[in-house]
């Protein structure tokens, strides 16, 4: 019974709750509900990815990468989780914070661009995990920089695996 009800709720698209855009990129909690709405974006619901994601429409994962703790002692062997995302997506890692450093800020806009074939009106699809404010300040970075064809998958992972998308595969990170 609880799997039926979330797989409905994953299946209806963006989260039910009232969250206002806000009128800048978000903080934390990323993980929380997310608004319905995207202005210069399309959301998107699970069925609607997978339909684009069959007609060859880029996926972006923007979901941050695990990093090496901090203060672990010398010669301690430390090994990156690994990432699973939607089959062929391209993982923009670390692209979603609510302040971007300039190396993050240019791989957004590298993987943007070579994700569009440098065509700004081309449809992109923007996802990371269910209720992840990542995916939608990612999405709102590619409208602001005039990508007129964004797609925003607030479902993320979650979603497309609910709906009986292809299972995930293991992400490369795209080049620093």
């Amino acid at each position: 019974m609880i799997r039926a009800v979330l797989l409905a709720l994953l299946l209806a698209g963006p989260a039910a709750a009232q969250v206002p855009e806000p009128e800048t990129y978000r903080g934390e909690p990323y993980r929380a509900p997310v608004p319905a709405s995207l202005r210069g974006a399309v959301v998107i619901d699970a069925a609607q990815a997978l339909r684009l994601h069959g007609q060859g429409v880029p996926f972006l994962d923007v979901l941050p990468r695990k990093t090496r703790p901090e203060g672990l002692p010398e010669g301690t062997l430390w090994r990156e989780p690994p990432h699973e995302t939607i089959p062929g997506a391209v993982w923009l890692w670390d692209t979603g914070w609510e302040n971007l450093a300039p190396a993050e800020q240019a791989r957004l806009e590298r993987g943007l661009d070579q994700a569009s074939r440098g065509d700004k009106a081309a449809p992109l699809v923007i996802f990371c995990r269910a209720d992840c404010w990542m995916s939608w300040n990612a999405a709102r970075r590619a409208v602001a920089l005039g990508y007129t064809g964004v797609h925003w998958f607030p479902g993320g992972i979650e979603g497309w695996l609910a709906a009986g998308g292809a299972p995930l595969v293991r992400a490369v990170p795209a080049d620093p």
